[in-house]
């Protein structure tokens, strides 16, 4: 296949995991025609279709379906050499591609982007905001370089650093700051507001509220945080948010703040990376500046950090 580009094989790997031409051109930052052009070269080039089109997703061939498998391939080499080369520095620098899960992004990044473009003026990074589960995915499948996340996430191809942990707090209504806070048996009881499915802040609530996950719910799922204080300002129910949204999310509802009797609930947050990354020295100097970035949050909200963070 003569003429074969680096871009086409990322564009047709893309296509072949989001099906759609819309989702593989957003995933890529290319216009759907751009995509779709470097798609009908590539297939020239093959002699041979790689895609069945439909009217409202596409198909790989079953030629399609092999040139995918060797495709990845290619693509896993080609990041190997990335992170070689990025690493060869000793520093920092370079893209780096770096994956948060949503109850933590609007709370810490500010205060880690800042740190690292002082400490590391070379690195560009390059940020993604999303949920566990899909920062999993695009780690293990080369995506994404790390990921900041509450641990742990048990995958045997990561490598976990633990790197600070943070206590859960309560937030009512005003007029009910004064009242005594719920015991958890209390708190099944009560109109307890939660993420949404997917999130495993929503997770880690109902663990701490000893609730099962199944259990039919008809209260407020939200999308954000934020969603959910306001609406426990305007009388809805109770929720819990992470210390480290304290400052930001309460600043503009009529709510107040309260903490559990011990024990307190509480996550675990660190970062995760491939085992098989050549990057792994830098990405512990990143997961140093994270950890500091941590500790300094603790004064402001309260966060306890780990004696000594660990791998």
């Amino acid at each position: 296949m003569k003429g074969l580009t680096l871009k086409q094989i990322r564009y047709f790997e893309a296509l072949a995991r989001h099906r759609t031409f819309g989702r593989a051109a957003e995933a890529c930052a290319v216009t759907q025609p751009a995509l779709s052009m470097q798609i009908k070269e590539l297939e020239e080039m093959a002699g041979t279709p790689l895609l069945e089109r439909g009217p409202r997703q596409i198909r790989l061939t079953a030629f399609g379906e092999m040139f995918l498998t060797r495709a990845q391939a290619m693509l896993a080499i080609v990041d190997d050499l990335d992170d070689l080369a990025r690493a060869a520095g000793g520093q920092p620098a370079g893209k780096l591609r770096l994956g948060v899960i949503p109850t933590i992004a609007p709370y810490l990044l500010p205060a880690v982007i800042t740190r690292l473009s002082q400490q590391f003026p070379g690195l560009m990074p390059i940020l993604r905001e999303t949920m566990t589960s899909r920062l999993i995915e695009e780690l293990n499948d080369g995506r994404i370089d790390a990921a900041i996340l509450a641990l742990p996430v048990s995958e045997p191809a990561l490598t976990e650093v633990s790197l600070f942990t943070e206590r859960f707090v309560l937030i009512r209504q005003i007029a009910d700051a004064d009242r005594p806070v719920p015991s958890r048996d209390m708190l099944r009881e009560m109109r307890l507001l939660l993420l949404e499915e997917g999130h495993c802040f929503r997770d880690q609530a109902l663990s701490f509220c000893d609730m099962p996950s199944t259990q039919p719910r008809e209260m407020l799922d939200g999308s954000s945080l934020s969603t959910l204080v306001q609406m426990v300002g305007v009388g809805i129910g109770v929720t819990l948010i992470p210390e480290m949204a304290v400052p930001i999310e309460t600043r503009s509802a009529a709510v107040s703040v309260a903490r559990f009797r011990d024990p307190q609930p509480v996550r675990t947050i660190g970062m995760v990376w491939r085992r098989s990354s050549g990057m792994e020295a830098q990405l512990l100097q990143i997961a140093e500046v994270v950890r500091h970035c941590g500790m300094t949050l603790r004064q402001a909200s309260g966060l306890t950090t780990l004696p000594g963070w660990r791998r």
